[in-house]
């Protein structure tokens, strides 16, 4: 087994984005019980980096634990992604006003610069493959939590951990049709784009303006949700397949 933790962790990352897929697919359909054993002979990944990955999905609302141990897949409708969503935009706003409004210490803003430093190395591939989307999935939790952090604020903390455990409303819970796309690789150029300009209006004590970016971010979420259920090839989609009407 391997015991380097980083290469544990990409493996948890990976195994992550694969029962997503799997869930948003039907193929892990509503109510089923996760049977850890069976989907570590799926993905042919160890225990740990699947225990870590169930854990994720649970914080991500994707899964919900059992009184007797273990998961099963949660039930969910369009309307509890859509609104989910705009709730995070909605504490994310209030966290990038009240950082830019209160100030940041240097450190922190220059780790987020550096961050996003590493997604434009990340992005200025022309198609993102798998690994490459891993990369820019963990860099853009790392990007949010330090906005979060910004803020100063251990309730404004405390509310987006318990709202990124609603069903998607993670930033990392985000639909693509490919991950490893051009359109897809498009759709995360814009968010980039987001990031700088929430740390620039932060770092130019610009609150009604870092407030108003964070809110539009969280629309790509709502347009891939959108573009995800009205799709009429859905049934070609893979890991698209998300919500069905009810």
């Amino acid at each position: 087994m391997n015991t380097d933790p980083e290469i544990g962790g990409s493996q948890a990352v990976k195994a992550q984005l694969r029962l997503r897929e799997m869930i948003l697919a039907g193929e892990l359909p509503a109510g089923a019980r996760i049977a850890e054993l069976a989907i570590v002979e799926r993905l042919k990944v160890s225990r740990t980096p699947i225990r870590a990955a169930l854990m994720r999905l649970e914080q991500e609302g994707l899964l919900e634990g059992l009184p007797s141990g273990g998961y099963a897949v949660r039930t969910f409708s369009e309307r509890d992604v859509s609104d989910a969503i705009e709730l995070r935009g909605t504490v994310e706003g209030l966290a990038a006003r009240l950082a830019a409004e209160r100030g940041v210490a240097a450190v922190v803003l220059a780790e987020a610069r550096e961050c996003l430093a590493q997604v434009d190395a990340v992005l200025r591939e022309p198609a993102l493959d798998d690994e490459a989307f891993l990369r820019y999935v963990t860099l853009n939790r790392r990007f949010h939590l330090l906005l979060s952090e910004m803020a100063g604020s251990g309730l404004i903390s405390r509310e987006l951990e318990r709202v990124v455990s609603l069903p998607f409303a993670s930033p990392s819970g985000f639909v693509v049709m490919q991950s490893n796309s051009p359109q897809a690789r498009d759709m995360l150029i814009v968010a980039q784009d987001q990031h700088r300009q929430v740390l620039d209006a932060i770092e130019r004590r610009e609150g009604g303006r870092a407030e108003a970016i964070m809110r539009e971010h969280s629309r790509i979420a709502q347009r891939n949700l959108r573009e995800a259920v009205q799709s009429p090839h859905l049934h070609q989609l893979p890991g698209v397949r998300l919500i069905r009407h009810r």
